[in-house]
């Protein structure tokens, strides 16, 4: 990984959109900074495609899709997707702004889907000492997710055993700074963002994949970083260096939403330049 500062300012020219994670990327401690919600703001003022990609479910997701500056938010690690009414889709109720919401399964698969994740979440509980469900499961519709680090702590050894429980139930499985996901189907949050350019923007998103930058924090987020050749990990990834058989091109100096913020700076300084 090499410092921001070297990040070639007519790479950093060519930037037209950008993709984030949300947890300890975005937010500091569960909350969006005043830097990094003004460095969304910055980036959307000055034209560019801002779309969050995260595992946290599509529940959790819909009311800072409704007030922050963002085209999307891609949620459960790809599988459904919050964006504008404006796209002519049935909005959803209730808060500010208008959302709607689309999937990549339909609703009988994630039905299907959604019954079995449960008796393998059942498994996990029982099986890894100390598993429980994460708080934020009521808004889930196609993952299930275990806590780690948000509100609970497993040891290394117990991540380990959950993750190869999903795996062994025919699951795919990934490990975020705070969350064990599990889910049913082909979806990533690679192929979430090839889905999301095409459905949103129509656009094939491998043919411009020199216009976006993508921005994360942890071994969830290793699929995007080997994609992108405009890789950042926010400082804080160092903390799972040694778990990342892809790490991003570049790192900022400072950790989580400050640390967005200085990709953001980044940017735009070139674009001003």
């Amino acid at each position: 990984m090499q410092a921001l500062e070297h990040w070639p300012i007519n790479s950093r020219r060519r930037i037209t959109g950008v993709f984030t994670d949300i947890d300890d990327t975005l937010t500091t401690e569960g909350a969006i900074t005043p830097d990094a919600l003004g460095a969304l703001a910055a980036l959307k003022a000055a034209g560019l495609d801002l779309i969050a990609i995260t595992g946290r479910p599509v529940g959790w997701s819909a009311p800072f899709a409704r007030v922050w500056p963002v085209n999307a938010i891609v949620a459960e690690n790809g599988a459904v997707a919050l964006l504008s009414s404006q796209n002519g889709l049935q909005p959803l109720s209730g808060g500010r702004g208008q959302l709607s919401k689309i999937y990549q399964q339909d609703e009988a698969t994630r039905q299907t889907n959604y019954a079995r994740m449960q008796q393998v979440a059942a498994r996990v509980v029982r099986d890894v000492p100390g598993a429980v469900i994460s708080q934020d499961s009521p808004g889930r519709e196609t993952d299930m997710a275990i806590d780690h680090s948000e509100f609970a702590h497993l040891p290394s050894a117990a991540i380990a055993l959950a993750v190869q429980i999903m795996q062994d139930e025919g699951m795919n499985a990934t490990v975020s700074s705070i969350h064990i996901n599990g889910w049913f189907g082909p979806h990533n949050k690679l192929q979430g963002a090839r889905w999301i350019v095409r459905e949103l923007l129509g656009r094939d998103l491998d043919a411009e994949m020199d216009r976006w930058v993508y921005v994360g924090d942890s071994t969830n987020d290793q699929l995007m970083f080997e994609a992108f050749g405009n890789s950042v990990g926010v400082a804080n990834v160092r903390r799972f260096e040694a778990q990342l058989s892809h790490l991003p091109r570049y790192i900022t100096r400072d950790e989580r939403g400050a640390g967005f913020a200085e990709v953001a700076a980044a940017v735009l300084a070139a674009r001003a330049d």
